[in-house]
């Protein structure tokens, strides 16, 4: 049965998580024993606390594992007569106030646990432990606080570990996805992305059946803004037909802003969504989980923010100012007169990516994607090019996954040029597989070629004189001697030997290569062979 939506707290560091009964009894040091109540239960305990009082509901938080010498027993409860009346008010108080278990330690006051106590405990479903004589509450408290400790220690780090493989999956070529498919990994669970209008845009993870389906989709409603929705309208699924006595999330007030999340629980699995951005045209992420913890909540948080910035708009000119430049430039203005809406500055550069080898082709999430990484949404995709405009007062950087070209700064008038600059740049950078080339740097010969194939080229070149006799003395001659233009005199003084040295060496170099030296299609050719090693 769907329940009531509900709004769960802002996320932080979460807070430390239960320790379960089942570890404190494990605990070998303790000696600890249940005697009653259900066993594997899966009883949580949030603290340890210590009281003699009759009526300790007063003084519980909930959540607590009680200890007790038995001290507040009546002598006559304790020597059996009343007894069922007095344990069973006991019991009834503690679980009334949230008791988790309680601790029952066997002397000094008592030699055994009171069988009244233990037909209590059985009675009203409080798990009872018996704590030996050699075991002190405060012992039971330290280790309590410790298993606590350990456990937020590895929440913490799983935690930590998941933000950053979230960070890292942001920055892939299809980041949008990468970031779903993490999350659901993390959570075990599944993760969906929905559109504005409630479309499922992408999803995965574990496959859940209809009504989990259907009330995640429709528990969306709950976050994502409606601003023509009147007054008394209920949230409505995007999955129609809806069972006409099918519960509905509440919709919010039309005077109020919507929650940033909500939960729900479905056939005992939880849900929660997230909006995604505060604008009006709000992408919203829902997650279903078999389970529902602080440390699940703070990395579906994080996912959720890495996908508002990967989905919404992060650039100067608003989506009313980029439609009016639409229409504007459709009924004829000049780009320079267009312009100005798309943001400040007057010089833009125009940047071609490319997905790298061996990633699909780009579509519109991962173009968007792209786009934001650069600090602009005004993105093309064409013939599984990404084109995107961006301010010249924006630092471009590599972007991992893609291969960039970038124009030098153009006005607007100046953008068709700067698209074929943009265009070159990254047939440029394909070609000599860098991550980003810039119109008009500089490609030298040793960049145009692998550099796998260029060291095998240069060994099967000098071979000769690697293989022979002095071939260090012959390859640095060589060396120096194509560097100096062939001087021979600029090449004796720079390696101390005579100048007569250095042409039997040059001499020997030729004729074990075979080649003219004198020929600058040779000369060339070796001293890029040189360059490799």
């Amino acid at each position: 049965m769907v329940s009531e939506p509900t709004v769960p707290p802002a996320p932080a560091v979460p807070p430390t998580p239960p320790v379960p009964l089942s570890a404190l009894l494990a605990h070998g040091d303790l000696g600890l024993r249940q005697i009653a109540g259900p066993v594997d239960a899966g009883t949580a305990i949030h603290w340890a606390h210590t009281s003699e009082m009759s009526d300790p509901y007063p003084y519980l938080l909930g959540g607590e594992l009680l200890l007790t010498a038995g001290v507040h027993i009546p002598e006559a409860a304790g020597s059996g007569t009343g007894s069922d009346d007095y344990f069973d008010g006991y019991v009834s108080r503690i679980v009334a106030a949230g008791g988790a278990a309680l601790g029952f330690g066997v002397a000094p006051v008592h030699d055994r646990v009171p069988g009244a106590l233990v037909s209590a405990c059985d009675t009203h479903g409080l798990p009872l432990v018996e704590v030996p004589p050699r075991t002190t509450f405060s012992g039971v408290a330290r280790a309590v606080w410790e298993l606590m400790a350990r456990a937020r220690h590895t929440e913490l780090r799983r935690v930590t570990e998941a933000q950053q493989a979230l960070a890292a999956a942001a920055s892939r070529p299809d980041p949008v996805r990468a970031v779903l498919r993490q999350l659901a990994r993390r959570v075990k669970g599944r993760a969906v992305l929905y559109g504005p209008d409630g479309t499922e845009l992408a999803s995965t993870g574990h496959e859940y059946g209809d009504p989990v389906t259907q009330a995640l989709a429709a528990l969306t409603t709950v976050v994502r803004p409606h601003p023509t929705r009147g007054a008394g309208n209920g949230a409505t699924s995007p999955h129609e037909p809806a069972p006409a006595d099918a519960p509905r999330p509440p919709a919010p007030s039309p005077r109020t802003s919507p929650p940033t999340s909500a939960t729900d629980t479905v056939d005992g699995t939880y849900l929660t969504a997230y909006a995604l951005t505060s604008q009006g045209h709000a992408f919203t992420l829902g997650v279903a989980t078999p389970h529902r913890t602080p440390g699940d909540h703070t990395i579906a948080s994080v996912a959720a923010v890495l996908l508002s910035l990967l989905t919404g708009e992060r650039q100067s000119g608003t989506g009313t100012a980029r439609t009016s430049a639409l229409v504007r430039l459709l009924l004829g203005a000049e780009v320079r007169e267009v312009a100005p809406l798309l943001g400040t500055g007057t010089h833009w550069h125009v940047v071609h990516a490319g997905p790298a080898e061996g990633v699909p082709r780009p579509e519109a999430l991962a173009a968007a994607a792209l786009g934001a990484a650069l600090g602009s949404a005004l993105v093309d995709v064409h013939d599984g090019v990404v084109r995107v405009l961006v301010p010249a007062d924006r630092e471009i950087a590599e972007q991992p996954g893609w291969t960039c070209g970038v124009s030098a700064p153009a006005e607007p008038h100046a953008w068709p040029t700067a698209d074929v600059q943009a265009a070159r740049a990254l047939a440029r950078a394909r070609a000599t597989r860098s991550a980003l080339v810039r119109h008009g740097a500089r490609t030298t010969l040793a960049h145009l070629v692998p550099a796998e194939d260029a060291t095998a080229h240069a060994e099967a070149l000098l071979a000769p004189v690697a293989s022979a006799p002095g071939a260090a003395a012959l390859t640095e001659t060589l060396r120096t001697w194509l560097s100096l233009h062939g001087s021979w005199d600029r090449t004796a003084v720079a390696l101390t030997v005579h100048r007569n040295t250095v042409r039997q060496r040059i001499a020997r170099c030729a004729a074990l290569l075979e080649a003219d030296l004198d020929d600058p299609d040779v000369r060339m050719e070796l001293w890029f062979a040189l360059r490799q090693e």
